[in-house]
């Protein structure tokens, strides 16, 4: 008995198994994320003379667990990719509350945050969190003031921008303040006026240095 294992990994590995009484069947461990191997053999048997041939075909899939940042508390939570994103959430709104936050993937303030701003969320569906990667949005991020990671906004209605301010993990009772004096049962009267006269659309990327992030 002969049995050929072809493997597609990082590297390339080839087995060559035989044995007189048993099938011997050998697999690499550190395969890529998705890897396909081909397992052909051959049975004979003397006296009857019959063979059986089978081919084998799968695939093996891992997928990485999503990044931090990528996670999601639920459908009040948005990632924001561009400015027109960004003005088009806040004009959606209505009279809901929305909470800002500008982060950036490398800032250690940030992900020891993000876990109880998700929780947060989850608490108050009627809350629309929207999520402003600083990197990709440096212009955006520049005109509207953030210099410090993570930094909130929050704005309801007609009433546009009520309050800004950084917030370390430590500090988090500053968002729950924030959300305890501005997500009242109300209705302000007139459009919506989001982030006002500031203008975001003609912005060009900064040349400046990130933005600092908070001690905890």
């Amino acid at each position: 008995m002969a049995a050929i294992v072809r493997y597609n990994s990082l590297h390339q590995t080839q087995f060559l198994c035989e044995s007189n009484s048993k099938k011997v069947l050998s697999l690499a461990t550190d395969s890529c994320l998705s890897s396909e191997f081909i397992v052909s053999s051959r049975f004979g048997k003397s006296r009857r003379k019959k063979s059986l041939q089978f081919k084998l075909l799968a695939t093996i899939t891992e997928t990485e667990p999503p990044k931090w940042w990528e996670k999601n508390a639920g459908p009040n939570m948005v990632d924001i990719h561009s400015t027109h994103e960004f003005l088009h959430a806040l004009s959606e709104a209505g009279d809901k509350l929305v909470i800002v936050e500008f982060y950036g993937t490398w800032c250690a303030s940030c992900r020891a945050l993000f876990p109880k701003l998700c929780k947060t969320a989850q608490e108050h569906p009627e809350i629309l969190f929207l999520k402003v990667n600083f990197d990709e949005n440096k212009p955006m991020c520049k005109n509207l003031n953030v210099k410090v990671l993570p930094y909130f906004h929050f704005y309801r209605g007609a009433d546009g921008q009520l309050e800004s301010f950084s917030c370390s993990l430590a500090k988090f009772q500053k968002i729950k303040d924030a959300i305890e004096t501005h997500n009242t049962d109300r209705w302000s009267i007139g459009p919506n006026k989001g982030v006002g006269d500031v203008n975001l659309e003609t912005l060009s990327a900064p040349k400046s240095k990130p933005p600092e992030s908070p001690s905890s």
